[in-house]
């Protein structure tokens, strides 16, 4: 076989190297264009949560629509499982690895704020935003949110409580299923002819029976914090007269009657087993987010809603709130980013656009912004019942957790001063001075200890 000659291998290199210095010249320009890098790199927001299963759908699909809508930030969301969720925040501040915005509806906000966990939402909005909080949203909103004045949490969805009722009993016990109880003595009487017992005397339905302290101290008269001279009011003539009204109502039925008919009930059901849709009560008090739950496990349940009655010398419209809110800790690399979030979500800088979410979730809203808007209307107008609550958003007699830095502690005892009279064992005068005997002595150790300011 006959070797190339030299001149054949100098062209062939040559040729070679032209078209190995094209290919590099392609590469490169192409490559450039490639290593460029973006017009725009959004900003990430680390957003924390608790919901779970479908409510964790319904986050993701509020998230998926603030990034759809802006191109600065991008909220990753993450769910935290509950138990756990609020050591993880605090673990995440002091170590320097916190969310940027987390959506709670544990009792926190005192006891955050006073340890600085929290950033006041104040410092993040602009003198327009403020004014338009303070001007457009709902009484209980602000109180819910706000610790020494100062706003710390943003309600996303408040949650309410009405008396729910089945008008077929009604009907069935000769009573008009087109007038509710408007007070709560006309409640008391519709009750005693609701209720059913079988051949042994024991419970199998039960008309009406009082439960929660909180919203009856408010319904009559009281409650447990003074908003104007920012203190704790707890051994009241008015609550006083709201704990013996359930003390009365379980002595009259039989404690021990009422706790063997509750024993057989699971009274806390998120799902279909719910007693009252099952029939167990004629009348019973609970939150608006039983409306929702009725239209997924029960749709044809036939019921009505309406507020809870006042007694004689009683407030109207009155009762206790809880919801869900938005804070922001005070070591979140991104505020400016969970601010803008937290508006988008919450309404307040576009109601009809948020008012979608509050339908998604069965929320009740921030602002009348909010619950006047096209889609919100339409949500009233497939859920009647859930106007109630919504009508209940405006009263300044609704009622929350008291501002104080022990709220988790509060709670614990409200409800075992509850228990006690419910089951017969104190007297609701001695129940009531024992709360506000041991709050009082926890109130007073913090400040000895230097725990509050």
């Amino acid at each position: 076989m006959k070797s190339p000659s030299i001149d054949g291998v100098k062209t062939w290199a040559g040729r070679g190297l032209s078209l190995f210095g094209l290919l590099f010249l392609l590469f490169f320009w192409t490559g450039a264009s490639f290593s460029q890098p973006p017009h725009h790199v959004r900003t990430k927001v680390r957003f924390w949560h608790m919901w779970t299963a479908e409510w964790k759908d319904v986050v993701d699909k509020i998230v998926k629509r603030y990034n759809d809508s802006q191109d600065v930030y991008e909220v990753e969301a993450l769910s935290v499982p509950s138990a756990g969720a609020d050591s993880k925040f605090i673990l995440g501040v002091l170590g320097g690895d916190p969310p940027d915005v987390m959506a709670q509806w544990n009792p926190i906000i005192p006891p955050w704020a006073e340890g600085h966990l929290l950033r006041p939402l104040d410092e993040l909005m602009t003198p327009a935003e403020k004014a338009d909080f303070d001007r457009q949203a709902y009484p209980v909103v602000k109180k819910m949110g706000t610790y020494k004045g100062k706003l710390y949490g943003m309600s996303i969805g408040m949650n309410m409580f009405g008396l729910y009722y089945l008008p077929d009993h009604l009907k069935e016990a000769g009573l008009d299923p087109s007038k509710p109880p408007q007070t709560l003595e006309e409640l008391d009487a519709m009750g005693k002819k609701l209720d059913k017992f079988d051949a042994n005397g024991n419970l199998t339905r039960l008309g009406w029976l009082p439960t929660n302290y909180m919203i009856f101290a408010a319904v009559f008269g009281g409650g447990f914090y003074d908003w104007n001279g920012e203190r704790l009011t707890m051994d009241t003539p008015e609550n006083l007269r709201a704990l013996q009204y359930i003390s009365d109502s379980n002595k009259a039925l039989g404690f021990g009657n009422v706790q063997r008919f509750n024993s057989g009930l699971d009274t806390q059901s998120s799902a279909g087993g719910w007693p009252f849709i099952g029939g167990a009560y004629s009348f019973i008090v609970d939150g608006a987010w039983r409306v929702e739950q009725i239209a997924k496990y029960a749709p044809q349940l036939h019921y009505e809603t309406c507020p809870i009655p006042p007694p004689k010398g009683g407030k109207p419209l009155a009762g206790f709130s809880s919801g869900n809110f938005m804070v922001v800790p005070t070591s979140a690399k991104e505020p400016k980013g969970a601010w803008d979030f937290i508006k988008f979500w919450s309404g307040l800088e576009n109601p009809n656009v948020a008012a979608e979410f509050y339908t998604w979730g069965g929320w009740l809203p921030l602002t009348p912004a909010i619950a006047q808007s096209p889609i919100y209307q339409a949500y009233l107008h497939k859920f009647p019942q859930f106007k109630t609550f919504v009508d209940l958003m405006p009263s300044e007699n609704e009622t929350v957790l008291p501002p104080v830095p022990f709220q988790t502690f509060f709670n614990d005892h409200i409800g075992t001063t509850e228990e006690s009279v419910t089951h017969g064992t104190l007297t609701a005068t001695q129940a009531l001075r024992g709360f506000a005997k041991t709050v009082n002595a926890e109130a007073n150790r913090r400040k000895e200890l230097g725990y509050d300011r």
